[in-house]
């Protein structure tokens, strides 16, 4: 089973966590969970350790796509939603991710679409396991929407 906790992460001096990132974020060795955006962008870990091929965060990311938002349509990326990755040693994906709304009833159905979008597939899926951290600071607003994000709500008659 995939272990939720809801976090409100406070930012400190220097934690890279404090700005959320719609990019990609790598993986990093030494990075915990609380970590996840920490490590350098761009940097995609297919590193073998422990005999346990990491999935590359592109990877996860251009999969996360498949995750859509039950109430707006749009996938998880697009809209923002997504603050960080992190693929530990066993393979297992911790996703830092927020919702639209600390009220949102649900936050069940994308867990279960992450779970089937990262975890099943050709060869097994790209990971083991996924848990989500679900982070509430810094708050999600419509300036983390991608541009794709943006234009696809707009085709639904959104004014973003």
């Amino acid at each position: 089973m995939s272990e939720n906790t809801a976090t409100a992460a406070t930012p400190e001096a220097g934690d890279a966590t404090a700005a959320p990132q719609n990019d990609a974020v790598a993986t990093d060795e030494a990075a915990t969970t609380n970590d996840a955006a920490t490590a350098g962008a761009g940097d995609a870990a297919a590193a073998s350790a422990g005999g346990v091929s990491k999935a590359m965060i592109a990877d996860i990311e251009e999969a996360m796509k498949d995750v859509v938002d039950p109430e707006l349509g749009i996938n998880v990326v697009d809209l923002g939603l997504v603050y960080g990755v992190h693929v530990d040693d066993e393979n297992v994906a911790t996703l830092d991710m927020t919702l639209t709304s600390a009220a949102c009833p649900l936050t069940d159905v994308i867990e279960d679409q992450t779970r089937q979008a990262l975890t099943t597939g050709p060869g097994g899926g790209l990971v083991n396991d996924i848990r989500i951290n679900w982070v509430w600071l810094p708050p999600w607003g419509p300036d983390k929407i991608t541009d794709e994000g943006r234009d696809q709500l707009r085709s639904l008659g959104f004014n973003v």
